[in-house]
């Protein structure tokens, strides 16, 4: 199963909306064969696994990290896949929550006489489909807050400087973080201050899949020679309502997709709003990166599922530097946002510190 499940972190990025998944197949306590789900439309793991064993399935057991699926979507079920192969004993991790599926694919395995376990490291298996796992329950993305500060909290320094706050293996943590996620989400003042790419570079060089570019930018003010435009993968700009014409017309031939949205209470774009038009276009996990006052209306909305900080031990001061978490805030301690399944990791000085924020 650990394997299966390294199987599905490599895969991460590439399957949406599909679920990341890996499976192996063994047979007398040898690998006989192993695969990862590739991009939609294409084989899911089991069948990647299936073909690698060839004859040596039958009788044989599989590990996969997510229940088989049981339905006709893009690709034929898995189960009658196995079924075909001669499996005789199946090892899922976690439940498919998909309405389409949720029980049926054992269901329909054990009924051709194939042994299920179920629940072998169920909550390793969760976190790595944590994205899925929400929008095909909810049809909104999963909601990952990401920010390097220094140890009292700044994003950047009282002049706006913040390359680099993180060192070298935090950077390049965070360009990982940005090929498994599908979409990257900044505010407009991130882009006019620091000019970001906002393309995963895992390895120093672009990778294969980029996520998309999402800025929220209320009147269109991202300009049309910022660095995003030179980078391969789509840019959705998230404006608040309909922008002037001649701004709109701007970003679109610079090659922007413009989602003209509804506005909030504080006439900036309606962030839970988005968060539903993401979804429907099929993005089942989002990172956000900033600045300060964009992740602050997230905070303060409820609309972050998860947390990255990366402290650096650095002391920045200044009563006009730019703290991680802007908007609003809470009036008391009571009302704080409070992580919980916290975990700490050092990435080379810096330290990763990821939870789970509950209110």
């Amino acid at each position: 199963m650990a394997r299966a499940l390294e199987l599905a972190r490599s895969a991460l990025g590439t399957t949406s909306p599909n679920p990341s998944v890996g499976a192996v197949i063994v047979r007398a306590g040898r690998i006989v064969g192993e695969g990862a789900t590739r991009p939609a439309g294409q084989e899911h793991a089991e069948v990647v696994a299936l073909k690698q064993a060839g004859e040596a399935a039958r009788g044989a057991t599989l590990y996969v990290n997510l229940e088989p699926c049981s339905h006709q979507g893009r690709t034929g079920p898995c189960t009658q896949a196995i079924i075909n192969a001669g499996i005789a004993e199946v090892r899922f991790a976690l439940a498919d929550p998909n309405p389409l599926v949720d029980g049926k694919g054992r269901r329909q395995l054990e009924a051709a006489g194939i042994r299920v376990v179920a629940g072998e490291q169920q909550e390793e298996a969760a976190a790595v489909n944590e994205g899925f796992c929400k929008w095909i329950t909810t049809r909104l993305p999963f909601v990952t807050a990401k920010a390097a500060v220094s140890l009292d909290g700044k994003l950047a320094t009282r002049t706006g400087d913040s390359r680099w706050i993180s060192g070298e293996a935090a950077r390049a943590w965070a360009h990982r973080l940005r090929a498994a996620s599908d979409a990257v989400l900044v505010g407009v003042g991130t882009v006019l201050a620091d000019d970001p790419q906002l393309n995963a570079r895992p390895a120093g060089e672009a990778a294969a899949r980029q996520p998309l570019r999402v800025v929220v930018d209320s009147h269109g003010r991202t300009p049309p020679g910022a660095r995003l435009w030179q980078e391969k993968g789509a840019v959705l700009i998230a404006a608040a309502g309909p922008l002037d014409p001649a701004r709109r017309q701007a970003l679109t031939a610079a090659g922007a997709q413009v989602w003209e949205g509804t506005s909030g209470p504080d006439g900036r774009v309606d962030l839970a709003a988005l968060c539903r038009e993401l979804g429907r276009r099929e993005v089942t996990s989002v990172l956000v990166e900033g600045g300060s006052t964009l992740l602050g209306s997230f905070f303060d909305l409820l609309l972050v599922d998860k947390l990255h900080a990366v402290i650096a031990p650095l002391i920045l001061g200044g009563l006009q530097a730019p703290t991680m978490v802007g908007g609003r805030g809470v009036g008391r301690i009571a009302e704080a946002l409070r992580l919980h399944r916290m975990r700490a990791e050092a990435l080379g000085d810096d330290i990763l510190i990821t939870g789970y924020p509950k209110g």
